[in-house]
Order: C-alpha cells, then structure tokens, then sequence
C-alpha cells in the first residue's frame, strides 16, 4: 500500500464536499482516499486540528521566506567582503613609518608647532 502526504487545502476540500452532501464513497472514489481516511479528516477538521496545522504550515512559510533573505544578504555581504579584500591588496601602502595596531603610525621627529 504506498503512503501519499495530502495538503491542508486538499484535506479541508474533501472534508467540506463532504459536509456540502457528498458521500463516504463517491469522495473515496472520486479523491482515490479511503474513506476511513476521510472519516479521520472529517474528525479532525470538526476538532479545528486543520486550523493548528494552517497556522504552522503559514509560520514555515513565513520562516522559510525570512531564511531566504537572510542567505541572500550574507551573499551579498560576502561580495562586499571579496571586494574590499581586493580593494585593499591594490591600494598603494605608504613606505615611509610603521604603523602598529597597538600604537599607530610614528611620531614625527619634529613637533607640529615648531615653526
């Protein structure tokens, strides 16, 4: 026997062709579900169970969209980053004075206000 996974929507359609006069066997029939299947449907549907799993189906969207823009801008930070990184190879250094993270550049011998 093969096991399918059926929508939210397609559950909620049959439940409600049910509801709208349909019966057990056409829908069985019709849908390729067993009615047992439908009957579980029918129950949970009048539980409100198929609200719960609405919600969560639209709380995955939501996260899966959020996920989505956030992997595109850290591929756009990553170009950034590549870009500067080249930047900085082939910008020209400064030969005279080191310059030390700690410290900074040297001083100059002469003292600015010495004019």
């Amino acid at each position: 026997m093969r096991h399918r996974s059926h929508s939210i929507e397609f559950k909620r359609q049959v439940v409600q062709e049910y509801l709208g006069g349909e019966t057990l066997h056409g829908l069985a029939k019709q849908h390729d579900v067993s009615r047992q299947l439908i009957r579980v449907w029918i129950e949970k549907y009048e539980a409100g169970d198929f609200d719960d799993d609405a919600r969560a189906a639209d709380l995955i969207q939501q996260y899966e969209a959020r996920i989505a823009a956030l992997e595109r801008l850290v591929g756009k930070q990553a170009l950034e980053l590549e870009f500067l990184k080249g930047a900085l190879k082939s910008a020209p250094r400064r030969k005279s004075g080191t310059t030390s993270v700690i410290t900074g550049p040297e001083a100059s011998p002469f003292p600015k206000d010495a004019s």
